[in-house]
C-alpha cells in the first residue's frame, strides 16, 4: 500500500485551490439516474469515490464520459437497477441510487453498503421514507429490496427520527418523480443538499427549502437534463486552514464558498489565527502567533450549521500542539476517535472519555509511523506530521484517496515537504 512521507515543521504558505465536493460529487451523479438526458457536472474531483460510483453507474447501463474536471452522464438505456456487493462495499455513498431507482423504474436491489469505519450510520430512515412514499422495501440477504405497485411513488409528509444527510438526498431524488406533494422534516442542511436541489431544478425539478429542516418537493412527470458546477469541497477547504494554523503559516483558499466555513473559521480565530475572507477566497495567517502555539479551543461537532464532524480529526491535531487543554465532543458517530492513538503516537497527550477528548497541548509532536484509519483520520494524522519534528510515515492512505484530490502536491505546492511512496 502507498504510503505518504512527511519531513515536518515547515511553515505552510501559499495558495491553493479548493476541488469540487467529494459529498456532492456523489447524490449529484445518483441524480443522472432520473432522466433519459444527459446530465453534465463540472469541477469534478478526480477521487477514488467518484470513480468507484462511476463504475456503478456503468454497471447499471449508463453512459459515463470524463474529460479533465467534467463528467457526463447519460442514463438512456438502464438495463440493470442492481447495485451489487463488490461495487458499494467500500463506499456507503453508494445507497443514493436506491431513491433514483425506485422513482424512475420502480425498481432497485441494492447492497447494503460499506465505507471508512466510523460506527454505525444506518439506512433505516432511508427505508422508512420510501415506505411512506409508497415502495415495498424488504432486506434479504445483506441487499436492499424495493419495488413501487403501479410503478411511481406518491407524495407524503416524511419526519426523519434522525437528521441524516444521505437519507435526505435519497428521498428528496425520490420525491422529484413521486405523484404529488413531499415534505420532508427534520431535513439536513447541509451546502452538499443544497447543491443537489440546485441540479434538480435545472433538470426540472420543483423544490422549495433545501438548504432548511423542511423541504417541499412538488413530483414532475420527467426530468431533463442539465450542466451544473458542483460546489466547492469545504472539508478539503478547511483541511489546508487547519495545516496552516498547525504549522505557523500563512494560506489563502481559494474558488471556496467561505460561508459554509463559518463554524470552523471562528474556532481557527478562536484558536488565535487571523482570519480574513472574500467572496470566494479564505485566508488564515498564523505566522505570528503568541509564543508559537496556537490557543487550546474546545469544539461539538453537530450537523450543520456546527462544527462538521469531518473536522473533528483536523482540528484535534491543531489542538494537539496547542496552550492548554481542549475537550472535542463527538455527537455524530460513536466510533470516530481511531485516529487517537496514532496522534499519541507523534507523541500527543490525549484521554478519552466517553464520546470526548480531552487534548492537552504539548510543545511539539516527534515523528513517527502512524496508521490511518479512516478518511478524515489521514487527514488529521498529516496535519500532525506537517507540524512534527522529523519525519512521519503515513500508512493505509487508501482512505486518503477516497477524498482528497492530489493533497501531496497540493501541500508540495505550499512548501510542505511530503511525498508519497508507491507500493
Amino acid at each position: 500500500m502507498d504510503r505518504l512521507r512527511i519531513h515536518g515543521q515547515q511553515p505552510l504558505r501559499g495558495e491553493v485551490r479548493a476541488s469540487g465536493a467529494k459529498n456532492a460529487a456523489l447524490p449529484l451523479m445518483a441524480a443522472s439516474l432520473l432522466s433519459a438526458q444527459p446530465v453534465e457536472l463540472d469541477n469534478a474531483p478526480q477521487l477514488v469515490d467518484v470513480r468507484t460510483l462511476a463504475e456503478l453507474l456503468r454497471g447499471m447501463g449508463v453512459q459515463v464520459q470524463r474529460d479533465g474536471g467534467r463528467v457526463r452522464l447519460h442514463a438512456d438505456a438502464v438495463r440493470d437497477c442492481t447495485a451489487p456487493y463488490e461495487r458499494v462495499k467500500t463506499m456507503r455513498a453508494s445507497v443514493l441510487v436506491l431513491g433514483p431507482l425506485l422513482a424512475r423504474f420502480g425498481r432497485a436491489r441494492v447492497s447494503l453498503p460499506g465505507g471508512c469505519a466510523i460506527g454505525a450510520r444506518p439506512v433505516d430512515q432511508h427505508i422508512k421514507g420510501l415506505r411512506l412514499l409508497g415502495a415495498q422495501v424488504q432486506v434479504e440477504h445483506g441487499d436492499i429490496v424495493a419495488s413501487v405497485p403501479g410503478g411511481r411513488l406518491r407524495g407524503a409528509r416524511i419526519t426523519t427520527d434522525m437528521v441524516t444527510v444521505t437519507g435526505t438526498e435519497n428521498l428528496m431524488m425520490a420525491a422529484a418523480l413521486a405523484d404529488g406533494e413531499t415534505v420532508l422534516e427534520n431535513a439536513a442542511q447541509e451546502p452538499e443538499i443544497a447543491d443537489l436541489a440546485a441540479l434538480l431544478a435545472k433538470m426540472g425539478a420543483r423544490i422549495d427549502g433545501a438548504g432548511t429542516s423542511r423541504i417541499r418537493i412538488e413530483g414532475v412527470p420527467t426530468l431533463g437534463g442539465a450542466v451544473h458546477r458542483i460546489v466547492a469541497d469545504r472539508i478539503e477547504a478547511g483541511t489546508f486552514l487547519c495545516a496552516a494554523l498547525a504549522t505557523g503559516g500563512d494560506v489563502v483558499v481559494r474558488d471556496c464558498v467561505p460561508c459554509h466555513l463559518d463554524a470552523l473559521l471562528d474556532k481557527l480565530a478562536e484558536a488565535g489565527a487571523e482570519v480574513t475572507r472574500g467572496a470566494d477566497w479564505v485566508r488564515v495567517r498564523a505566522d505570528a502567533l503568541p509564543g508559537g502555539r496556537p490557543r487550546a479551543t474546545s469544539v461539538r461537532t453537530g450537523e450543520y450549521p456546527g462544527f462538521a464532524t469531518d473536522m473533528q480529526a483536523q482540528f484535534m491535531a491543531v489542538n494537539c500542539i496547542a496552550q492548554g487543554a481542549a475537550h472535542l465532543t463527538e455527537t455524530i458517530f460513536e466510533n470516530r476517535f481511531m485516529h487517537v492513538q496514532e496522534l499519541v503516537r507523534l507523541g500527543a497527550d490525549i484521554a478519552i472519555e466517553g464520546n470526548t477528548c480531552i487534548v492537552q497541548g504539548v510543545p511539539r509532536l516527534s515523528g513517527a509511523t502512524v496508521m490511518a484509519t479512516d478518511l478524515r483520520a489521514s487527514a488529521g494524522l498529516i496535519i500532525a506530521g506537517l507540524a512534527a519534528e522529523g519525519t512521519t510515515l503515513v500508512e493505509r492512505i487508501y482512505h486518503l484517496d477516497r477524498g482528497y484530490e492530489a493533497i501531496e502536491h497540493k501541500l508540495a505546492a505550499l512548501g510542505a515537504r511530503v511525498e508519497r511512496l508507491r507500493a
